[in-house]
């Protein structure tokens, strides 16, 4: 299909001739006129950009997501429905919009579109159960002039209260299509295979091109330094690669999207939970994928040090067939992974936890949401019933060129008690591990601190909950030792 086909506010739209690597945000502003959706910061940050997507979750049925437009390139709506704040009025104004107004949540009014749409989202959610749910949904917008509170009382009135409009009787007829797409045209192809046939028959005549899902990282490459990538070929359209299923081990699809996991964690892998809470914004996160976090191979990718300290293993394949590698093994340097040519991620298997199992995992970053590690660290520890280490992996991210295991820590764990000066020990052995750097977000040796500090928390929150969950009232992943006593 070389003609892209999307539903734009309620109507079917069809485009044959834009570039490929046209943004959302650029074909709405620049083709379509709608300029409510703004352009701040190009890069997911503020949230300005913010429209809505119907995608179907995890319970199969279709639900409202608000993302960022200027990620999102335009192929990858192929298919789907998209609704802009320009569609909000039809006779009245949007409950959100009404509760925006009401609170007096607007000022300058920049900001308000993008708040608006993720209100809009937050209006037909029904999980919405605790209030730091709303800062979470809120999370990614940024206003400079009218603080929050407003915002966020207005985010009160209306989140969950699913009214019976327009919207949401539409919402069961805007499934997602087919997001089978090809475009080759100037030297640029675009292509979103359905099947893995479709896919090796595009990587044999394309095997340069670029992997993509949600493009939360590849977009910056053309809103921030203006490059044009000339193949993409978006694994978005593969079923296989967004399973999510439970089981002895646990089988994460490398297209499942950070909220999804986040949903499917929370009684499944807490660790995991725990650091998908804190991983970016709500709109980030509908995008953002497990295999394109992995597959980055950032040294500060907040997937990779939890995961590798469960002790996961990276499914690959190829026309060839599938191999196994364990995640510890995947990352081979800076920005690299041991995938070959033509081979892709297909997901990543992790093991179930024993109930006994400690295990947990932390980000630390200047600030408290929507912001890149420092340091991040996934941990695990087994005990015997005679309280001895029989097993320690301890994961570390920013602490070097890859995520890392702190070898010479766990040696010091490993055959030794589970005890307070065993910990300060394997503490102390984190400088054998690791010769961190120095940067914008930390200097070497307040990393190797934290590291060290991480271990000695870790120990105190895991000996009141061997895999303990954040508290509902939290303000990030590390918590003080009054609130581990709190429980």
């Amino acid at each position: 299909m070389n003609t892209l086909r999307f539903n734009l506010n309620g109507r079917w739209v069809e485009e044959p001739n834009v570039a490929p690597t046209t943004t959302l945000l650029r074909y709405l502003r620049d083709v379509r006129g709608l300029t409510g959706t703004k352009e701040g910061c190009a890069e997911g940050d503020c949230g300005a950009c913010s429209v809505a997507v119907v995608e179907n979750g995890p319970d199969g049925r279709p639900h409202y997501r608000a993302i960022n437009a200027c990620l999102v390139l335009l192929p990858m709506v192929q298919g789907k429905h998209v609704v802009t704040v320009e569609a909000l009025k039809s006779g009245e104004y949007h409950p959100a919009q009404q509760a925006m107004a009401a609170a007096l949540g607007s000022q300058c009014g920049y900001c308000t579109p993008g708040i608006v749409m993720s209100l809009f989202e937050a209006t037909y959610r029904e999980d919405l159960k605790a209030p730091w749910q709303l800062d979470d949904q809120l999370c990614g917008n940024l206003c400079r002039c009218t603080g929050y509170r407003p915002i966020r009382d207005a985010a009160t009135a209306v989140a969950g209260s699913c009214p019976k409009d327009s919207f949401s009787a539409a919402l069961p007829e805007s499934k997602p299509g087919s997001m089978a797409f090809h475009h080759e045209e100037n030297g640029q192809l675009f292509a979103t295979p359905t099947s893995f046939d479709e896919l090796w028959s595009v990587l044999d005549e394309h095997p340069d091109a670029r992997f993509v899902v949600g493009g939360t990282d590849l977009s910056l490459e053309i809103t921030k330094r203006f490059q044009v990538p000339p193949k993409l070929v978006s694994l978005e359209g593969l079923h296989e690669l967004h399973t999510l299923k439970e089981g002895p081990t646990h089988l994460l699809g490398s297209a499942v999207t950070i909220s999804e996991l986040e949903d499917f964690t929370a009684t499944r892998l807490p660790p995991v939970h725990r650091m998908v809470r804190y991983f970016a914004s709500r709109q980030i996160k509908h995008r953002g994928t497990i295999g394109g976090n992995l597959c980055t191979a950032s040294p500060i990718g907040d997937l990779a040090p939890v995961l590798v300290s469960l002790g996961a293993t990276a499914v690959l394949r190829s026309r060839q067939g599938e191999r196994r590698v364990l995640l510890e093994d995947f990352f081979t340097g800076y920005r690299k992974t041991a995938l070959q040519l033509r081979e892709l991620l297909v997901g990543v298997e992790v093991p179930a936890l024993a109930p006994a199992t400690r295990a947990s995992a932390y980000k630390v970053s200047k600030r408290r949401e929507l912001d890149i590690s420092a340091v991040s660290a996934g941990l695990l520890v087994e005990v015997n019933s005679q309280n001895v280490v029989t097993l320690a992996r301890l994961a570390f991210g920013g602490m070097a060129a890859t995520t890392k295991r702190a070898t010479n820590a766990e040696q010091a764990l490993v055959g030794h008690p589970w005890s307070e000066a065993t910990v300060d020990a394997a503490a102390k052995a984190i400088t054998k591990d690791f010769t961190p750097m120095s940067d914008h977000r930390g200097s070497a040796p307040y990393r190797a601190l934290v590291a060290a500090n991480l271990l000695r928390g870790f120990f105190d929150e895991t000996s009141v909950t061997p895999q303990p969950r954040l508290a509902p009232g939290h303000a990030a992943t590390v918590l003080t030792a009054e609130e581990v006593r709190r429980g």
